[in-house]
């Protein structure tokens, strides 16, 4: 039957979706808890984060259960079957696909069992970029089962149980350094749950206390609905084991931390504190800062819910333009499983935003963002503001411009697709028919986050990737399908492909570090559908 797409943004056209999430992972060991429900509470706080699969797996001490399935977690698990998953430690996630087509073979946890009979099951959220190569590794080593599903998770699974002579932490600690790009890892044997996460610490994860036991979690908005307090961030090149004889931590990697920044302006929830900043305060002050940068004569401030809301309360207490709602959303469009027809999609974004006629007719209006990628959804929005009686429309955008690709777990358009690529700030005002464009500058967002400049990741905006991407490197959603079962390409950086060009790569969305073989596709992006 067909599927939720993940979809986290308001865009409705499935060809023309906006930038999609990464996943959310959560961890709990605690004997004499129900650590299934617990679980579940945690992903259900952890939905925004992928909502194309779900699955929780559980420990006795005696055996792993895994259960999981395409759709939503609500939607996957009911009260029989969390009541069937009994034991004292479990891990779970919620998905969207960055490597690997959205199957049920590809929903996690991944599990695998190792020669010496113990079970081992992992969650990912980010996503790896020298995944090609690993998998070649296990091809070359006969790696049992490498190749079952087509994601970059299961073959780290893989790898770490194929180590029948040492134990799964031992194998962590082997593993864990070969791997390059962003990871945060929540896993279980039948008596253990670890978590880790890479030396750039690229995605969010972070540790809690419950009074019986401990939690992992890729926010801090799923302690707070599980009841644990918060300790501290796993760090960068950190591998946790928590057992019966309590917690203890060791590093595989010298930390460099590289944070993603988008995740304070978009991906992570308001309600979440990311290297002690509040993402709620970070993007009020994101707004403050676009006022300042970018002011305007307005009547007017309005966000497009529900991303858009705290820039905007931020850029209207700067700027003394009244803060209004000018927009209705309905959350749940876009979480659909069916499909629109035909005439429902030519209605465009009035599926999941309906204007307030009386509160926008004869206004000279702010409209606040998070970002723009395509600019389809901005064009259509802009046109029905106008179409119910604004006089003008300044929009105005909480982070710059999304020129490049991210290869660490956002799943953007491809290059060829980004708006902004090729194309400067009035040539982008023009293609969305705003009177007005400014975008956050970097420097406002960065100190709107208040982390250091050197401790974050901008590549989307910059194109400086702080995790090389390597010179022979194969990239894309669906790196792995095929491969041990076909020759695996190789590209050379002198000879990229094209980003719509699938003769030579498969599913290839973006371009290397360094390369500048890629066109701009500013006038590509602006005359597709």
């Amino acid at each position: 039957m067909p599927r939720g797409d993940g979809r986290l943004t308001h865009d409705l056209d499935p060809q023309n979706p906006g930038p999609q999430d990464a996943c959310g992972v959560f961890g709990v060991w605690a004997p004499g808890e129900e650590v299934a429900k617990l679980t579940y509470f945690g992903l259900y706080a952890l939905q925004h984060r992928g909502q194309e699969a779900a699955g929780i797996a559980v420990s006795d001490g005696a055996s792993v259960v895994v259960y999981k399935d395409l759709g939503l977690v609500s939607q996957v698990f009911d009260e029989p079957t969390l009541g069937s998953l009994r034991g004292h430690i479990a891990v779970g996630h919620t998905r969207y696909s960055t490597t690997g087509a959205s199957t049920w073979e590809n929903a996690q946890p991944t599990f695998r069992t190792t020669s010496a009979g113990t079970g081992l099951a992992l969650c990912h959220n980010g996503n790896l970029v020298n995944t090609a190569e690993l998998a070649s590794k296990a091809a070359d080593a006969g790696v049992p089962g490498a190749f079952v599903a087509t994601n970059d998770s299961d073959l780290v699974t893989a790898l770490i149980a194929a180590r029948p002579d040492i134990s799964v932490e031992a194998a962590a600690m082997e593993v864990l350094p070969q791997l390059r790009g962003a990871f945060s890892f929540t896993f279980m044997d039948e008596d253990t749950l670890y978590a880790a996460r890479d030396p750039q610490g690229v995605r969010p994860l972070v540790l809690g206390r419950l009074e019986r036991g401990w939690v992992v979690a890729s926010e801090t908005a799923a302690l707070d609905i599980v009841g644990a307090s918060v300790v501290r961030e796993v760090e960068p090149g950190e591998l946790i084991a928590i057992d019966e004889n309590g917690l203890r931590s060791q590093h595989f990697a010298h930390p460099d931390p590289k944070g993603c920044v988008f995740e304070y302006v978009y991906l992570a929830r308001p309600d979440t504190t990311i290297s002690g900043r509040g993402v709620h305060a970070a993007r009020v002050e994101i707004g403050r800062r676009l006022a300042k940068e970018h002011p305007v004569e307005a009547d007017l401030v309005i966000p497009v819910p529900e991303s858009g809301t705290p820039a905007a309360v931020g850029y209207a207490e700067a700027s003394g333009i009244p803060y209004g709602l000018g927009l209705v959303k309905n959350s749940y469009v876009g979480r659909t499983f069916i499909q629109p027809s035909q005439t429902i999609r030519q209605l465009g974004i009035r599926l999941k935003l309906n204007p307030l006629r009386d509160v926008i007719r004869g206004k000279r209006l702010v409209v606040v963002d998070d970002s723009i990628v395509r600019g389809n959804t901005q064009r259509a929005l802009i046109r029905m503001l106008r179409e119910s009686g604004a006089v003008e429309v300044h929009v105005r955008i909480a982070s710059p411009p999304v020129k490049w690709p991210c290869f660490y777990g956002i799943d953007f358009a491809s290059r060829a697709e980004l708006v902004a690529n090729g194309l400067e700030v009035d040539g982008v005002r023009a293609s969305i028919n705003a009177d007005s464009l400014g975008y956050v500058s970097e420097q406002g967002l960065i100190a709107a986050t208040e982390q250091p400049a050197n401790r974050l990741c901008t590549a989307c905006f910059t194109g400086q990737y702080p995790i090389p991407l390597g010179e022979s490197e194969v990239f894309g959603k669906h790196v792995l399908e095929g491969i041990g079962r076909t020759p695996l390409p190789m590209v050379s950086s002198t000879s990229m492909p094209r980003a719509d060009d699938q003769r030579s790569v498969s599913g290839w969305t973006g371009q290397q570090a360094g390369s500048a073989s890629v066109p701009g596709g500013a006038e590509d992006a602006l005359t597709r559908p």
